[in-house]
């Protein structure tokens, strides 16, 4: 068993959506954690539970952040928190995991499924402790979760599109 710390300093939330229908808009999280549970040797029996702030929502533009947080879309004051809590880890490959859980995003649970590719174990030169990073992308479906907000495009199409993709790299301080 090995206990790990998330590294905030290190480590970063991004996700991207479909944006009137010919680009993406991108933004990040800056408030979230990561309680890993389990053995670094096998994966396929941690037990992952990752909380992020939706009020830490960051596009680089105030107003749409204002906007992301209202209740068209994550109604933050009410559901101050998206969780993923992991239920069954598949070994995909070398290195690679299907992680599956119960997503929780304004009151509404689905399941869905992220990959995760584990980077390995490094010593770091400046203080000699053990670090181990993990890289983590996939999509879920905002619509799913009751975030329906949308306006037609006078050339056809949508302002968003539904698909939201994450990508997360994180690193962790390992205690064993």
């Amino acid at each position: 068993m090995s206990t790990l710390t998330l590294d905030k300093v290190h480590s970063s939330l991004d996700f991207q959506i479909k944006h009137m229908m010919v680009s993406k808009a991108k933004g990040e999280f800056t408030d979230f954690d990561v309680d890993f549970n389990g053995d670094l040797d096998n994966l396929t029996s941690a037990n992952i539970k990752v909380t992020i702030s939706v009020k830490s929502i960051d596009t680089g533009n105030e107003d749409r952040d204002g906007h992301l947080r209202s209740g068209d879309f994550f109604e933050a004051d009410q559901y101050p928190n998206m969780v993923f809590q992991s239920k069954s880890i598949a070994k995909k490959d070398d290195g690679e995991y299907d992680v599956t859980g119960d997503f929780t995003i304004k009151g509404v649970t689905k399941e869905e499924t992220f990959t995760v590719e584990y980077n390995g174990k490094s010593k770091s030169p400046l203080d000699g402790s053990t670090v181990a990073g993990f890289d983590v992308s996939g999509k879920v479906n905002r619509e799913a979760y009751g975030m329906t907000y949308n306006a037609a495009m006078e050339t056809g199409g949508f302002l968003l599109g539904k698909d939201v993709k994450f990508e997360g790299n994180f690193e962790f301080v390992v205690a064993e």
